[in-house]
């Protein structure tokens, strides 16, 4: 993952209103309260929207992300008191081994290159306990979503608390499943904050091999956040998988 993809603090002001509660916060909380977990990570929580919801009367809460600007504007939040917020990627996500579920929203694990992928794996398996879970989601590269990311059919404009902005995105780079892309924010009087970010696009079963190298078995995988089907026009991959009982300790050597 990038340092600080959100580096810009009228972006991260808007991101809350832009990617707000909906069925994948629906999933998550539902996921914490079927498992009953009494300690969460978030792994690339952002400004904690979701973190704060986790919140619960004896419930241990972690938010982990590498944007120092989205976990400052996290902890300004109500009820940030109660989250413990670590700055940085997966490198400092502690191996406790008593986290019962790990989360990843917002396509965080798109971000991780594939060298990266199975190291992070192996982090975030060392944060669980034996039998805990993981879950997140990914976009399908058959539905080769990028190819729509283009001005002409992104562009919008709209009055935000800073002021008339413009925004668009605008694909630069495609190559074997890694696309890089910029997204233009041009705000009054000019200035353009563009945020690139590179994603990695993978299959469910390149994903499923992956958790599998790093200690994880049972691996649903499913076509959105009501467990639909999964089908070759499936738009989205969300993961669920258990950390195995025979994988206690670590193995992973981070990059």
């Amino acid at each position: 993952m990038t340092a600080d993809p959100y580096g810009d603090e009228r972006l991260v002001g808007l991101y809350d209103g832009d990617n707000g509660p909906g069925d994948d916060h629906d999933y998550f909380l539902s996921l914490a309260n079927e498992t009953e977990a009494r300690k969460v990570v978030d792994f690339g929580c952002g400004t904690g929207l979701l973190t704060r919801a986790f919140v619960e009367s004896g419930r241990v809460v972690v938010g982990v992300d590498p944007s120092a600007t989205m976990l400052g504007y996290a902890r300004r939040q109500p009820g940030a008191e109660a989250v413990t917020w670590v700055d940085g990627d997966a490198k400092a996500v502690e191996g406790t081994g008593d986290a019962d579920l790990v989360v990843s929203t917002g396509n965080t694990m798109m971000h991780i290159s594939d060298d990266d992928l199975p190291w992070v794996l192996e982090k975030l398996a060392a944060a669980l306990r034996p039998g805990g879970i993981i879950s997140f989601e990914s976009r399908n590269p058959a539905a080769r979503a990028w190819e729509q990311w283009t001005r002409d059919q992104t562009y919008y404009e709209r009055d935000t608390p800073a002021g008339h902005l413009r925004e668009w995105l605008e694909v630069t780079e495609v190559d074997n499943g890694r696309v890089v892309f910029d997204a233009h924010n041009v705000f009054e009087g000019g200035s353009d904050a563009i945020a690139t970010t590179v994603l990695y696009f993978r299959t469910g079963d390149e994903i499923r091999a992956a958790l599998e190298a790093a200690g994880f078995e049972n691996t649903e995988v499913y076509a959105g956040w009501h467990q639909e089907p999964l089908t070759d026009e499936s738009r989205l991959l969300v993961f669920r998988a258990t950390k195995s009982r025979e994988r206690s300790g670590t193995s992973y050597a981070a990059h």
